[in-house]
């Protein structure tokens, strides 16, 4: 091919290497886009076309968004009564886009560390390329680095950022919208937004399945949401958990080599060769595989703790409003609860991602410890989980409730003030009135 009249994807002159670099990065960015602009919308249309599978996505029925919020309205009194305080989120009823697009913009500070992060590590092997590996990323790119390789690879470790961040969160969130029930699909706080979302489509067709009534289920589903937005926006709990869910997103590493022989025969510059390497990108084994650094892995059980204890939390809250409110609370419970522990490879390696690991033995953990606190101090000791940094559960103390009732100055004679007020709460609403 003549590469005069055919320009190709690394410019008119692939003799010079600075022209074949500009060409190929213009090529990746104006496929992927940057870190805004173009490529966080390619991200939304990505994470919205996966969270719908292939399938059209309708509006969202106003007759429906006014019942949810009627329901909304009901869980927040009720949760508030619990808790002691009133709530502050806002139940709105949305599609999956549009859980899709708002769950990309929170999420977003946390995809760009992770992106950074994976880049950084990546950057970092391609500047200690001996002369061999040198040979085979120029058998991959078909191009030869002239004389300033080192140029070159800065160029092209830049370059593979805005790729990663783009399809790295529009592919994780995408595969969350896809059985995301309400804003908490994982317990990650979110900033700056008292919206609470519920993703009708997705509740429904669970409730077909399960023969539950539709109205119970989304009740339900609101008293779970609510209770979790509450919790995740408590000043010491907020804080604590981003900054720890932050510091993992820092801490990866990325060993390269195993993917020299998938990505040998792939051409990034063809359509077929965008989609494989995207489909390679998304693949728990070479994503995750050898990329947990000791740093990570320090950091977990501290994770766990916060996590375990609001899970914790949360479903004692919802167990509690939903006896008053649904007498078939207990099914409902049974078939929620053992959905969010049976989930597929690909979910589980966006909680891992993130570095959660929402397993059945440590939600019964959390449960556990709040059970044990409410035998031991009351239910108003509840509150003081939260009411400081320094009062938060170590992972130590997760495993011995008894240890942090101890060091919080907690026992059976501490005299709390009992949860609940004698303010006048409405029962389950009559939607068809």
């Amino acid at each position: 091919m003549d590469p005069v009249s055919h320009p190709g994807p690394f410019g008119e002159n692939p003799d010079d290497p600075f022209a074949a670099m500009a060409g190929m990065l213009s090529q990746f960015l104006s496929t992927f886009g940057g870190a805004s602009g173009g490529g966080w919308d390619q991200a939304k249309q990505m994470a919205a076309a996966i969270a719908n599978e292939g399938h059209s996505q309708s509006n969202v029925d106003p007759v429906d968004r006014i019942s949810v919020e009627q329901l909304g309205r009901v869980a927040e009194l009720h949760v508030s009564d619990l808790m002691g305080h009133p709530v502050s989120g806002r139940v709105t009823l949305v599609s999956r886009s549009q859980w899709t697009a708002a769950t990309l913009d929170q999420y977003r500070p946390l995809f760009e560390r992770l992106a950074g992060s994976i880049g950084a590590a990546m950057r970092l092997q391609l500047d200690d390329a001996d002369p061999e590996e040198l040979a085979q990323i120029t058998e991959l790119t078909g191009q030869s680095f002239g004389p300033d390789p080192q140029a070159f690879l800065a160029g092209l470790s830049q370059m593979m950022g805005p790729m990663m961040l783009s399809m790295m969160a529009g592919s994780t969130i995408g595969q969350l919208g896809t059985r995301a029930f309400g804003s908490y699909q994982l317990p990650i706080p979110r900033s700056g937004t008292d919206q609470v979302m519920i993703v009708g489509d997705t509740i429904s067709t669970f409730g077909t399945d399960w023969d539950i009534p539709r109205d119970d289920l989304r009740l339900w589903v609101c008293i779970e949401q609510l209770a979790q937005h509450e919790i995740l926006r408590q000043p010491a709990m907020h804080a604590r958990l981003l900054e720890l869910l932050s510091a993992h997103a820092d801490g990866f590493t990325a060993d390269l080599s195993g993917l020299e022989e998938q990505l040998r025969d792939l051409d990034p510059m063809s359509p077929e060769g965008v989609e494989a390497l995207s489909d390679l990108l998304g693949d728990p084994e070479v994503v995750l595989g050898a990329m947990r650094s000791p740093a990570q892995e320090a950091l977990l059980p501290s994770i766990d703790a916060i996590v375990c204890i609001a899970g914790g939390y949360v479903d004692w809250v919802v167990d509690s409003v939903a006896q008053r409110l649904l007498p078939d609370h207990e099914r409902i419970s049974e078939a929620l609860r053992r959905r969010r522990v049976e989930t597929d490879q690909a979910s589980r390696f966006v909680e891992r991602l993130f570095g959660l690991e929402l397993t059945q033995p440590k939600f019964d953990l959390g449960d556990a410890f709040v059970a044990t606190v409410i035998e031991r101090a009351g239910a108003g000791a509840l509150a003081q989980l939260w009411s400081h940094p320094e009062m938060l559960p170590t992972a130590a103390e997760l495993s011995s409730p008894g240890l942090w009732l101890a060091r919080v100055g907690l026992d059976q004679d501490a005299e709390l003030p009992e949860l609940g007020s004698d303010v006048e709460i409405p029962d389950f609403p009559d939607l068809g009135s």
